[in-house]
């Protein structure tokens, strides 16, 4: 929901676009296969969503800052 949207970006203190798109492409991972429930498929999941991110000019929404 919108809303829950914008609350979520304010409390991370991210844009709303920004962790939208995230958001997005985060479920089409999923649509394509991917998922993060074991470790190891976690961390390819997050991998391959901080490379895509980081083409459309967005931060790595796991660092650090």
């Amino acid at each position: 929901a919108h809303e829950t949207l914008v609350r979520e970006a304010a409390d991370m203190e991210k844009s709303f676009d920004d962790h939208f798109t995230h958001l997005v492409v985060h479920g089409f991972l999923h649509l394509l296969g991917y998922d993060h429930i074991e470790d190891a498929e976690a961390l390819q999941m997050e991998g391959l969503e901080t490379k895509i991110l980081a083409k459309l000019g967005i931060a790595d929404p796991y660092g650090d800052g």
